[in-house]
């Protein structure tokens, strides 16, 4: 049936086809359509103190604003990611911005962190009925500079806290200039150092843990890695997402974050060097190119312990979801 649903979705543009896909997939949840298709796997995993009903989550990209949680939380996934949310709503980057490689299958994104801005999102989280894992994904606004980032990241924090499971440190997007140097150095250090002494003021105040994670790049040379590893040890973080999109693309491609099936051994390679490091310290969540259970094998026996998918979501379906989980 999805075959069939994606060769009209694919023939319209990328963007209309997400909104469109979405908002039905919002209806279908609403009339309890869903419930009569989708029969939830249950697999109980443990990981950073939460415990998953499995471990395949909806990576950040597809629902930026929590507009969508019910729905998407009714497909059978074990976990749900929104973002990235910024202080400030901005338009991102101008479109076209959002591209098929369909021989590829793959999807190139120059999006830019485009959302409605934490205050509309905290509104979408008052109403959710969801109470599955949740977790937000947060970055920096594009015209806060590097050196006052911390003030983004710690003001949308304060604001979604309540209502994460966990909160995604978003420095890894190929489509904020400069976003990436904050993987590095002391821009890193003084970052997560700043989010964890937030964390900390929350769980006095709330007595309730909100696990800090961080979503990094798979273009790392080993080097940058093993610094990066250090700081997370050091900083107590408490899991990493390997990993984003790559700006590994062809000129046929153009700039911006290469996601699906090319992205699999890259971010494959980056989950598996990382977890040497880390040795089991730190939760790894692989994200990057699943297609299948095979792909979805491959990424634990390098050392995840949770799975993410979006890309493959696309190209997919939803029976990708229970193949994984199978």
């Amino acid at each position: 049936m999805y075959k069939i649903l994606q060769k009209y979705l694919f023939s319209l543009d990328p963007e209309k086809a997400h909104a469109l896909t979405l908002d039905s997939l919002w209806f279908a949840e609403k009339i309890g359509l869903t419930k009569l298709f989708v029969k939830p796997i249950i697999k109980p995993v443990q990981v950073m103190g939460l415990t998953f009903p499995n471990l395949l989550g909806l990576a950040a990209g597809l629902d930026k604003n929590g507009d969508y949680i019910d729905a998407l939380g009714s497909l059978g996934f074990g976990f749900i990611e929104i973002g990235s949310v910024t202080p400030r709503p901005q338009e991102g980057n101008p479109k076209p911005r959002l591209f098929r490689l369909e021989k590829q299958n793959a999807i190139l994104n120059r999006m830019g962190f485009n959302n409605k801005g934490v205050a509309h999102v905290v509104q979408q989280l008052q109403k959710i009925k969801y109470r599955g894992i949740l977790g937000i994904n947060i970055g920096k606004n594009k015209d806060t500079p590097n050196e006052n980032a911390l003030n983004d990241y710690v003001e949308v924090f304060r604001k979604v806290a309540k209502y994460a499971s966990y909160v995604t440190i978003n420095i890894s997007s190929p489509n904020t200039a400069n976003l990436r140097d904050l993987q590095h150095g002391e821009l890193l250090q003084l970052l997560l150092r700043g989010m964890k002494k937030e964390q900390a003021i929350f769980f006095e105040t709330n007595k309730k843990y909100v696990p800090l994670v961080v979503k990094i790049s798979p273009d790392l040379a080993p080097s940058e890695l093993q610094n990066m590893a250090e700081i997370f040890l050091q900083e107590k973080i408490d899991g990493v997402i390997a990993t984003n999109t790559t700006m590994t693309t062809t000129k046929d491609e153009g700039a911006g974050g290469l996601s699906g099936q090319p992205l699999m051994s890259l971010s494959t390679t980056v989950l598996k060097q990382l977890h040497n490091i880390l040795q089991n310290n730190i939760p790894i969540i692989g994200c990057g190119g699943i297609f299948s259970g095979i792909d979805a094998k491959e990424k634990l026996a390098s050392g995840a312990s949770l799975l993410q998918i979006y890309s493959g979501l696309v190209y997919r379906g939803p029976e990708l979801i229970r193949e994984i989980l199978k």
